[in-house]
């Protein structure tokens, strides 16, 4: 087995691609600052206003459960179909955009989760959800 008895060279640095993207990193600094000279020529001033958060927040999606006995709640409250639906009508005045979660029991009956469909509809409500839960497909 032959022993190696002198050092190999020392790799050298190749400084090209470095030089490269330097001179790229320059020019595109120069053109990043003329474009801020342009903005700062324009003669207009945009009002002054304190970060205050948004306008209005989103409220948290509306869930509303409807039980195997057909008893329903809206937030954790008994509500009838009537009251649901004045409820849902004036949070929906509050904000456009409010969504409604229907929950079921999975063994009741089809009709009072209609009625509360019907109920959203109603409301104006657009946003509306039924919760399932996914099963794997069998194989």
């Amino acid at each position: 087995m032959p022993l190696k008895t002198h050092n190999d060279e020392q790799p050298t640095l190749n400084m090209t691609p470095m030089i490269d993207i330097v001179f790229l990193l320059i020019i595109f600094f120069m053109v990043g600052t003329k474009f801020t000279e342009m903005e700062k020529k324009l003669d207009l001033r945009v009002p002054d206003v304190v970060d205050q958060g948004a306008l209005t927040a989103a409220p948290a999606r509306r869930i509303v459960n409807v039980y195997r006995d057909g008893s329903i709640t809206l937030d954790r409250e008994p509500v009838d179909l009537d009251e649901l639906t004045s409820r849902l009508a004036h949070a929906r005045a509050q904000y456009s955009d409010l969504g409604v979660l229907v929950r079921a029991d999975h063994k009741g009956e089809v009709g009072p989760v209609a009625r509360v469909l019907n109920a959203c509809v109603q409301a104006g409500i657009q946003r509306t959800a039924i919760s399932v839960h996914p099963v794997p497909p069998e194989e």
